[in-house]
Parts: C-alpha cells; structure tokens; sequence
C-alpha cells in the first residue's frame, strides 16, 4: 500500500552562495548519498543467502546490464553510426561476464585462504558477494534531495537551517507531471539478502523490485525518524526543480539583512512567494510562524553617514 503524499514539503538551507543561485535560478541540489552526515545512508550490508550458482546469476545480470547500458550509451553520445550496436554491447557484456568470473574463480584459490581456514568454494562466493554489493551500488548510483513534511521543527531549524539563522523552502506538488515523492522507511535493519536481489532482477518481480529498490535508498535507522523525510530522484548536481516554490520562512536568528536580500531577490517572480518568520512560543519550545514584517525590512538598504553629514558641523 503506497502511502499518500503531501500536499507540501520542506527544505531546510542556510544562507550561502549556492542556496542564493538555486533560489533565483529554480533549482534543487541532488547529492551523492556518499556525502550525507549518516554514513549508512544508502549503504546495505548485503548477506548471502544464496548458493554459489545463484551467486553467478546475479552478479552475470548486473554486469551484463551495466556494460550493455554504458557501451550504448557510449556509441550514442560519440555519434557512432555503428551497425548492429546492440549486438557488438551484448557481446562486449558477456565478455566482461566471462573475464571477471574468471578472475574471481582465481583469486579464491589463493593460498592465503586455506591458511585462513577457508575453502576455495568460500572464499569464491565472498569474492562474488563484494563484487555483487559494488555492482549494486553502481546501480543505484542516483542523486538525493530530501525534504520534511514540516517548517516548524526545532531540531531541523538546529541541524539544517544553520542554528536557526537560515531559512526554510516550501513546495507543492502543482507540477506536469505531478513529481513523485518516496517516503524514507526507517528501519534499524540495514541488511539487504541476495535472495531479494535475484528475485528482483533474474525474476523481474515488480515487488521484489520495490523492495530492493526501498531497501537501498529509501532505508534509514530509527533514530532520524524525526526529520520526517520524503525524497526524491535525479542525476547528482544542479537540477531544475521538479516542484513549485510557494513560500519561504526565516529562521528565529535570521538576520534582518538576509530577510531583506531573499525577499527582494524573489518578490517579482510571476507564481507568487509568501514569506514567513519563525517566532517563539511563550511559555513553550514550541514555534509558529507569522508573515514577514514588510516595516522591519523597510529598513534596508541603509546608507552609512557620519554625525557630520548628518547633523552638519559642529560649531566653535
């Protein structure tokens, strides 16, 4: 049962250079998981529940997959005109199958295993099992960008929003196409089995598939179960915004100036921006937010002046 997506989420940013530029220029940052503060984020522990044949299979599919799909690509964007393209990348990707079946057939007798204790037979379905998690994460090899499903909280505001000096980004969904969200499962259980993998792509189960596709990057432990988190997908860097920007809220310590800058920057885009600030609750940890002040920012920008200039000179 697929859960039902909000109507808005949240991007927690502090004030910076990059957070000015994909303001103005509509654009959402898609980063590599291998970047994130959580070091486990996107990174299974692939277990082995598989016989060594089985083992083959999978890692064979996903090399095969893999050197296909590059080798096209390669030709295509070369603007080689070449005859039976699919042919000359199905075999490019057996022979690859091939040499690396074959190393890692080699590399299990050695000798430094046995005086481990272990056979040749283990030793090549661990060797098979490391390439198999390499492939996967190849596979898998997207960009990120998170959001939360709420602007008002403090722990976000701490841990993203620069100690609540930065801002917060709302954004609907009132886009064509609508954009899909996936929701993060947050799960102390990080183990991916080979059996799923082999359901997934020598079976082509569309469940099995989910669930290898959830597994890898959709799983997170229980305890960032606060952020809330809704994701979504694209190559890794700067892309257009598949959303629509509707408001921006600044943090409790954001400064008056920077209120000023953002709102000015944005304020004559054709959809409409509301801006927000984040005030205390009294009595509680609690936030709301009001709408922006227009008198507080009317105060910018200032010109410096001296007594002198302002009260002209002082007599003798």
């Amino acid at each position: 049962m697929s859960l039902e997506q909000p109507e808005k989420i949240y991007r927690y940013r502090d004030f910076s250079k990059y957070t000015v530029d994909s303001l103005c220029m509509d654009q959402l940052y898609f980063a590599n998981p291998n970047s994130f503060n959580d070091p486990m984020d996107c990174q299974p522990t692939i277990e082995s529940d598989s016989d060594n044949i089985e083992l083959r299979a999978i890692l064979s599919e996903l090399i095969i997959k893999r050197v296909e799909a590059e080798t096209l690509s390669t030709i295509k964007s070369a603007k080689i005109n070449l005859k039976n393209s699919k042919i000359y990348a199905s075999d490019l990707a057996k022979k690859n199958v091939n040499d690396e079946l074959a190393r890692i057939s080699y590399y299990a007798t050695n000798p430094e295993y046995e005086e481990q204790g272990t056979s040749t037979e283990e030793a090549e379905d661990w060797l098979l099992l490391c390439e198999i998690r390499r492939e996967i994460l190849n596979k898998y090899n997207k960009g990120v960008c998170c959001f939360s499903s709420t602007f008002e909280s403090s722990l976000l505001w701490s841990h993203y929003g620069e100690q609540h000096q930065g801002l917060c980004i709302g954004y609907s969904l009132n886009r064509n196409p609508v954009p899909i969200l996936h929701k993060v499962i947050y799960n102390d259980n990080r183990v991916l089995n080979t059996s799923l993998i082999a359901q997934a792509i020598l079976q082509s189960d569309l469940n099995a598939k989910k669930q290898l596709d959830d597994c890898v990057l959709l799983r997170k432990a229980s305890p960032w179960e606060y952020e809330d988190e809704w994701r979504i997908f694209d190559s890794v860097g700067l892309n257009d915004s598949p959303l629509a920007m509707t408001d921006i809220t600044f943090g409790l310590r954001c400064p008056p100036s920077i209120v000023h800058t953002i709102i000015n920057a944005l304020k004559d885009r054709d959809d409409g921006i509301e801006f927000y600030q984040m005030r205390q609750i009294s009595g509680s940890y609690k936030l709301r937010r009001e709408p922006v002040d227009g008198e507080e920012s009317s105060y910018f920008p200032r010109t410096a002046r001296s007594g002198i200039e302002i009260f002209g000179p002082v007599d003798k």
